[in-house]
């Protein structure tokens, strides 16, 4: 365990891989429940609709508490998430997380699931924060998109296997069952995380005993940070104006059967899982705004296809929603390491939980602008849906622009890891 209390930043040369990838490991293994427990809600609608017997309306209401929390939730602990050791800190969070995801598993009506779905928003969407703090913290920029490429590599694998799985035991059983599953694996990985985390206290030897609030109006004042506040806002509306409706239009317009839905994330899971980790690699190469840039003029191609696809072939359709998902998220991981590259370790917690509240609400406007700029036709069908497409292109342009502003902090970052 000594060896885990050695900071690859302090001592790049001599730290040993094993020990940064065991950490990566446990990282994303908490980022894969927490994605997960965010994305079952979705395609589980439809029971719930039949169970509560809910209009679509109300069912919003439950996808939407969750983000919501986590908005308000991010912004809270932005203004204290710096003064405490990060190990710490995510224990905390993944234990709240726990509960709400339990709280989840054994609500007995709507309301009860609306409230559990708060709880486990409000914990969940600062985990995520606190990640990317911790990647931000730990590697040294050199390594960092392939650090970022694992980590996000979870959003892979809970399309590969947490979707299908969670899925399959709402139908053969119910609703519950797939958030006790959670639930349970959670306390797993919260043990892990206990056992394998070293204390991480780097970002600590700047802490004063200035006041949040103040703290918090420099984190917010700082031209570096509201520059990536804008960045992440636009590249978070490029997508959700798109994916919330993915799985509907691929039903209604395109032709596939709702027992099809979890091929995409099937496929797309599987191919991503290897293109980010490819990507993340190339973006340490070739430098990250290039890749950055390259991955969004490249995914124009899907997002054009994809928003004005018809009646085709599953195999087509397939590969159109594969390449779709292995371009948009392929631009995730060098934006993530350059987003983190451009903050200073003091403020880096408080700025990642104030751009997860920026991802959550930005997420919730993107699908909020794009429900009212479809229709649907008497047969079920989305219309104007290559409008949304061609919204999205324009702001792909838009980031395009914004990324020659995330300028690298002054200095190496520093990841002092305490003993203890």
């Amino acid at each position: 365990m000594s060896d885990l209390k050695r900071t690859v930043a302090e001592a790049p040369t001599h730290a040993k891989p094993m020990n940064e990838k065991l950490l990566l490991l446990v990282l994303a293994a908490i980022q894969f429940v927490v994605i997960v427990d965010f994305m079952i809600i979705m395609p589980l609608g439809p029971q719930y609709m039949r169970v509560f017997k809910i209009n679509p309306s109300q069912f919003g209401l439950i996808v939407a508490s969750y983000a919501i929390s986590a908005g308000v939730a991010g912004v809270a602990a932005s203004f204290v998430l710096d003064r405490f050791d990060r190990k710490s800190a995510l224990l905390v969070l993944m234990a709240g997380f726990t509960i709400g995801t339990f709280l989840c598993a054994v609500s007995p009506n709507y309301p009860a699931l609306v409230a559990s779905r708060v709880v486990a928003g409000g914990f969940g969407g600062v985990v995520g924060a606190l990640i990317l703090s911790i990647v931000g913290d730990v590697i040294p920029e050199q390594r960092r998109g392939r650090a970022m490429g694992i980590v996000m590599s979870s959003f892979s694998m809970g399309s590969i296997w947490g979707l299908p799985l969670g899925l399959y035991l709402a139908s053969t059983f119910n609703w519950h069952v797939p958030f006790l599953g959670l639930a349970g694996l959670s306390m797993v990985i919260v043990l892990a995380a206990a056992r394998v985390l070293p204390a991480l206290r780097g970002h600590m030897i700047h802490a004063t005993n200035e006041h949040p609030f103040r703290k918090m109006l420099e984190v917010l004042s700082h031209s570096n940070h509201q520059m990536a506040f804008v960045f992440m806002a636009v590249l978070t509306c490029t997508g959700f104006i798109i994916f919330p409706y993915l799985s509907t239009y691929m039903v209604a317009n395109v032709g596939l059967a709702e027992t099809q839905l979890p091929l995409i994330y099937l496929f797309g899971g599987l191919a991503t899982i290897v293109s980010m980790n490819l990507i993340g690699r190339w973006s340490d190469r070739s430098g990250k705004a290039r890749v950055f840039v390259t991955m969004v003029v490249v995914s124009l191609i899907p997002i054009v296809l994809f928003t004005n696809l018809s009646r085709v072939h599953v195999v087509v359709a397939l590969a159109i929603s594969t390449v779709f998902m292995v371009c948009m998220s392929g631009r995730m991981v060098p934006a993530m390491a350059l987003m983190t590259g451009s903050i200073e370790p003091r403020y880096r917690g408080g700025f990642m939980s104030i751009n997860s509240s920026v991802q959550q609400l930005s997420s919730g406007l993107a699908s909020f602008v794009s429900g009212h700029i479809m229709g649907q036709t008497a047969t079920g069908e989305l219309t104007r849906f290559s409008y949304v497409g061609i919204l999205s292109v324009v702001l792909s342009f838009l980031c395009i622009y914004l990324v020659r502003f995330l300028a690298p902090s002054i200095g190496t970052p520093v990841a002092v890891v305490a003993e203890g």
